[in-house]
């Protein structure tokens, strides 16, 4: 089945062959993640190589998002588990110690970053095992206290949130910083930065790949990013509605609202937004997801969403390319209902904008095969994108860097690179790429866009409509 909306998988023991990434493939994903918060550079390169050979195998281009680990704050070593109960106070020292049972109701815990500990407030709440266990701040000082409201079991290493704290820490970690340098060095097409508080943030980040240009997405998972998320836009490439730390750190009532927002925001200055955590996440290791699941993809798809994510479900899953299959039916299906043509919609950014509208309504009012958009940067099908067209914009660029970094772009479909500077030979080597993909019908009308001078970004000026008699004269054009 066919569809706009793209599918990032999560690669990991379950999934990252080069067997199963075709497969995976082949079922519909778009774009492949590596979860630097788990595995060596050696492992990730060994998958990277495998997404590499699976492209080349199957004569397919997908993007690959290096998803940076940021600054988790997570308990210490507990000596062992402690089953906590409603009324038990749990004490944070900002020594590093290995926790322990003090007495009847009372517990001692270090954390990894213990400066956040002088932030806190009294009557703050702190969210211990990624929010299973919420404990209301009671004492501040040298040390914290917090009395536990809910029954859990708390074991070491485990995570822990502050939603009402801003800790404005740096979000790019010593770690990070290498792992950055490291998906520069392979060349991958997104870095995702975790827990961005602010602008300052993406900007740190877009300084340390030292020009190199990979496309920063900002993982949206704090409340103050919520807060600043305008600026943080400004700064950023493309936003992940990280809904996995976000529904701890904000009232989970509110994450439907705020998925739809940053979508909105997303949609409305036309850069890809990503849908993630636990989309799927029953079918980890069950055949069929639940209902509410595919609702939830669903909505998502109807939201606006550029990308829907995938994470334990592909990395450690049971049958990952049958979870890949089953978001594919769900992404088609939905979109028999979706709501297209936004022409009239958006305000123009820029007066490129005017052409790239003019191109989606052209293409949809004469009911055409698809759109032939030849982009430089790559800016041209992101701008058409914007626009939600029923016709498939097939993408071509004149660098494989551009037409890898398109997989994350709304009802785009990177084809092909084109190196011929003659309109003529442009026309005909972007038909013939997609007669070569089994793509091209020649008794249909495709409109195709090219500009000059050839390779300035931004420089799209010519409109062309291909009848099936022209595509015929250009596939068997030859220049005299």
């Amino acid at each position: 089945m066919d569809k706009r909306t793209k599918i990032l998988a999560t690669l990991g023991p379950s999934s990252h062959s080069i067997e199963t990434i075709e497969g995976l493939i082949k079922a519909g994903a778009n774009m492949f993640r590596l979860n630097f918060s788990h595995g060596s550079h050696e492992y990730h390169k060994e998958t990277l190589d495998n997404i590499r050979t699976a492209m080349k195998n199957l004569n397919k281009t997908v993007g690959v998002l290096q998803d940076i680990s940021g600054p988790k704050v997570r308990i210490g070593d507990l000596k062992e588990p402690f089953e906590l109960h409603r009324g038990d106070v749990i004490t944070f020292l900002k020594d590093e110690i290995v926790g322990y049972k003090q007495a009847d109701k009372k517990y001692i815990v270090s954390i990894n970053y213990p400066d956040i500990l002088s932030k806190v407030k009294v009557d703050e709440y702190i969210y211990l095992y990624d929010g299973t266990i919420r404990a209301k701040v009671i004492q501040t000082g040298d040390e914290v206290q917090a009395k536990i409201e809910n029954h859990g079991i708390l074991s070491s290493r485990k995570g822990v949130n502050f939603p009402n704290t801003v800790i404005d820490i740096d979000v790019i970690t010593k770690k990070d910083e290498k792992d950055i340098a490291w998906g520069v060095e392979n060349q991958v097409d997104y870095f995702a930065i975790s827990f961005v508080q602010n602008a300052k943030d993406m900007k740190k980040a877009r300084k340390l790949l030292n020009g190199y240009r990979g496309k920063l997405i900002a993982k949206i998972e704090k409340f103050d990013a919520v807060e600043n998320i305008d600026e943080i836009i400004e700064e950023s490439d493309g936003l992940m509605v990280a809904r996995g730390d976000l529904g701890i750190e904000v009232p989970y009532y509110d994450v439907p609202t705020i998925q739809k927002m940053l979508i909105k925001k997303a949609n409305n200055v036309g850069m890809p937004v990503i849908t993630a955590t636990q989309m799927l996440l029953s079918m980890t290791h069950n055949e069929r997801a639940t209902r509410a699941e595919i609702s939830d993809v669903a909505n998502a798809v109807l939201d606006g969403t550029d990308v829907v994510m995938l994470s334990e479900e592909s990395a450690v899953g049971e049958d990952p390319i049958n979870v890949v299959d089953t978001m594919s039916n769900i992404i088609a299906r939905t979109e028999d209902i979706y709501n297209f043509d936004k022409q009239a919609k958006f305000d123009y950014l820029d007066h490129f904008d005017v052409i790239q509208a003019t191109v989606t309504k052209l293409a949809d009012d004469l009911g055409a095969r698809g759109i032939l958009a030849l982009t430089s940067s790559g800016k041209s099908a992101i701008k058409m994108s914007r626009y939600r067209p029923r016709t498939p914009i097939y993408a071509f660029t004149h660098k494989k860097k551009i037409l890898s970094a398109l997989t994350a772009i709304w009802g785009v479909k990177p084809i092909g690179t084109i190196k011929e500077a003659q309109a003529s030979k442009m026309f005909q080597k972007m038909l013939k790429e997609l007669d070569a993909k089994g793509l091209l019908d020649k008794s249909e009308t495709y409109v195709a866009t090219v500009g000059y001078p050839v390779g300035m970004p931004g420089s799209t000026n010519t409109i062309k409509i291909l009848t099936p008699s022209e595509i015929e004269y250009y596939l068997n054009f030859k220049n005299k």
